[in-house]
């Protein structure tokens, strides 16, 4: 039965992926075997052309090649190079020692070429030409790729979390999906793996000239003693044979291992990730008709010089200068032309320069990569995301990405919290140690670092693992770098909430509304209430930290109110009387009997006159000094004995008094009498006085 075309080309592409599995052994095998085993003069010259056109191919590809990583295997193919120049070596020593004695051509014919006609038959001028050979590769080049290939393995390593952290942070902030993600940190890995891998590598290439410098002395060695003493030569003729011989061998086997040190060179030097050497020289050294006329008119004048070569210097000046002319007459961009415009420019302005402000920003020092470097066991990427879930599942939407960059104008091992590009809180972290903070009340003394708990402010300590067991025994809560950024971090964003809420959280926040009651949202917003409103609601709700889990009791009363009041404030007014039992809960817990703080009757006649007025507010700045100072003084008695710290106050006034207090008392909270459930009572504790 015949067989098809496609079968045979299956059958073909069967047999060369096996072939190419077994490749790279049998041509070590290969490459050992020329050490051991004799080898005819025409196998060398065949094995000396392939290692020529080796070389010449992989200095090919260093130059074209656009990334370092399209070129990954360079560090392999420059061991099997290195490997077979030695082994060559090896096998020209051995036919070299045994068979010189027969003339110039016992080594084969490349060999021989080299030895005549690079060097003219004169073995003192190849000396000469191999040290110099020697001296720019294992001096120049050599020393130079081995130092950028050591100096870019250390940056790529210290580089490579923070590029893991930048990926972790696309991925969070939803820039990249999952599969991007993935690619970037293998590409990440590759990266450092391969320059880790060059700057071992680059040993090869400084083995092989040290190692090339001692063959030939061997060689020189060896022949003048076997010529002489076994084969009965004179001192010339044993030179003129051996050392001949050995540095026409030297020759070969050196500018294809010149070849590969600066294809070693040019991959551990490229820089930019967009165009090949050769375009980029072209692009960046002869892209500038300025200094293309300056260096020709120099030359031009040393032309003109006596006794100079003129022809040369002139001709080289007009090359130049013709250059120049044509490059500085070349139609600029936006000039008229004939047929379609011309493409804009590439570095041409354009709207994809400007990068939104990231609403939650966190900014980090070099030493607090590690923390989100998960390599390294860093678990801060994970604690926003638990920061991030819990205050959904709190407050009742969800907040936006947390943006985590480094920032190297930040000290070490400090980091900060950024808000719609404005810091909002700052602090500093130590990888490895604890923080313990004192909750109140406790004397005894720890060896550390004394400072602030970033997120309330209370007293605390550094400590190395070492004091952990005894802090938590003494009643401190010790708590690792990742969670105390962590805690500041929900802390800020409980109190920044409002800020929080931005147009498009509002908008996801009625799609998923919409999802679990669909003809309740779709009734009121945006048909009763516009979704700016809507937004302005929850945020004054939010900005006195109200949650706003129950959705639907809110648009309930949205619903129940807006066709006769349109003003935001008003209507968040009346929606917290529908939230009351809630805020109560959010404030005292499930106890039924409420310790609230009074105002005196005096006083509270008093502000409900000035701020209950029709006409506006007008309360006496020394009485709202007075009001402000007495409330905060209260509010911390009230905190330091653990009882919630509640101010009631009459509902016209609830609104002002809570604007008033909020500066200098954040976390005292203003009930209306109306925000009492009938379900609970109260009990009043202690009283605000309009004078001391």
């Amino acid at each position: 039965m015949p067989t098809s075309p496609q079968s045979l080309l299956a059958s073909f592409q069967r047999h060369a992926s096996h072939v190419r599995g077994v490749a790279a052994p049998v041509l070590v095998v290969a490459i050992l075997s020329l050490m051991v085993l004799p080898i005819p003069t025409w196998m060398l010259d065949t094995f000396f052309t392939i290692n020529i056109a080796m070389a010449l191919m992989v200095m090919m590809v260093a130059a074209y090649m656009v990334r370092p990583l399209d070129f990954s295997a360079f560090p392999a193919v420059l061991l099997l190079t290195t490997l077979m120049r030695l082994s060559l070596n090896v096998a020209t020593t051995r036919v070299v020692l045994m068979e010189g004695h027969t003339g110039a051509s016992a080594a084969g014919a490349v060999i021989e070429a080299f030895g005549h006609f690079l060097i003219g038959g004169n073995f003192a001028v190849g000396l000469i030409v191999f040290l110099v050979l020697v001296v720019i590769n294992f001096i120049v080049i050599t020393k130079g790729a081995e130092r950028i290939a050591e100096v870019s393995a250390r940056f790529t390593l210290d580089a490579m979390p923070g590029k893991q952290m930048a990926v972790d942070a696309d991925l969070n902030a939803g820039l990249i999906d999952d599969k991007e993600a993935k690619r970037r940190r293998a590409e990440v890995a590759e990266e450092a793996e391969f320059f880790g891998s060059m700057d071992g590598a680059s040993k090869f290439v400084r083995g092989d000239a040290i190692a090339a410098i001692l063959i030939l002395v061997i060689n020189i060695v060896g022949g003048f003693a076997i010529g002489m003493l076994q084969h009965g030569l004179s001192a010339g003729q044993a030179a003129d044979t051996y050392i001949l011989l050995a540095v026409g061998d030297a020759l070969v086997a050196q500018i294809p291992g010149l070849l590969i040190s600066v294809a070693a060179a040019m991959v551990v030097s490229r820089v930019g990730k967009d165009k090949d050497i050769g375009k980029q020289i072209v692009a960046q050294m002869f892209d500038s008709p300025r200094a293309l006329g300056i260096v020709a008119g120099i030359l031009a004048l040393l032309g003109l010089v006596p006794n100079m070569p003129h022809v040369v210097f002139l001709g080289v000046a007009s090359v130049l200068g013709y250059l120049a002319w044509r490059m500085a007459n070349k139609p600029k961009e936006g000039t008229l032309v004939a047929g379609p415009p011309p493409a804009p420019a590439d570095n041409e302005a354009s709207w994809d320069d400007l990068q939104p402000v990231d609403l939650l920003g966190l900014e980090l020092g070099y030493r607090l990569i590690t923390l989100v470097d998960k390599t390294r066991q860093g678990d801060l990427l994970n604690r926003i995301k638990g920061v991030r879930r819990k205050f959904a599942q709190e407050v009742g939407f969800l907040p936006p990405a947390v943006h985590v960059r480094d920032n190297l104008e930040l000290k070490p091992s400090a980091y900060r919290i950024l808000l719609r590009g404005v810091v909002v809180g700052e602090g500093e972290a130590y990888p490895g140690m604890y923080l313990a903070i004192n909750p109140g009340g406790i004397s005894t003394p720890l060896i550390g670092t004394a400072t602030t708990d970033p997120a309330f402010g209370l007293p605390a300590h550094w400590i190395d693992e070492r004091q952990k067991e005894a802090a938590q025994l003494a009643g401190f809560t010790v708590v690792d770098s990742e969670t105390v950024m962590a805690t500041h971090l929900s802390h800020l964003m409980q109190v920044q909430a409002a800020r929080l809420l931005s147009r498009t959280e509002t908008q996801q926040l009625v799609e998923h509304v919409t999802r679990l009651a669909p003809k309740l949202i779709e009734e009121v917003v945006p048909k009763m209430v516009p979704l700016a409103t809507f937004q302005k609601v929850l945020q004054l709700l939010l900005e006195e930290s109200v949650h706003i889990r129950d959705i639907r009791s809110i648009v309930e009363s949205l619903a129940e109110h807006a066709g006769s009041v349109s003003d935001p404030l008003e209507l968040a007014r009346r929606v917290r009387i529908a939230l009351a039992p809630a805020i109560v809960q959010q404030i005292y817990g499930p106890t039924r009997e409420l310790n609230v703080i009074a105002i005196e009757p005096a006083l509270e006649r008093l502000l409900v006159q000035a701020l209950g007025s029709a006409a506006g507010p007008s309360l006496d700045p020394s009485v709202a000094e007075l009001l402000t100072k007495n409330a905060a003084d209260v509010a911390m008695r009230q905190e330091e004995l653990g009882v919630p710290a509640c101010l009631l106050v009459p509902d016209q006034i609830r609104n002002a008094i809570s604007r008033l207090v909020r500066r200098v008392a954040p976390r005292l909270q203003v009930l209306g009498h109306s925000e009492i459930p009938e379900t609970h009572s109260i009990r009043i504790g202690p009283i605000l006085r309009g004078a001391n």
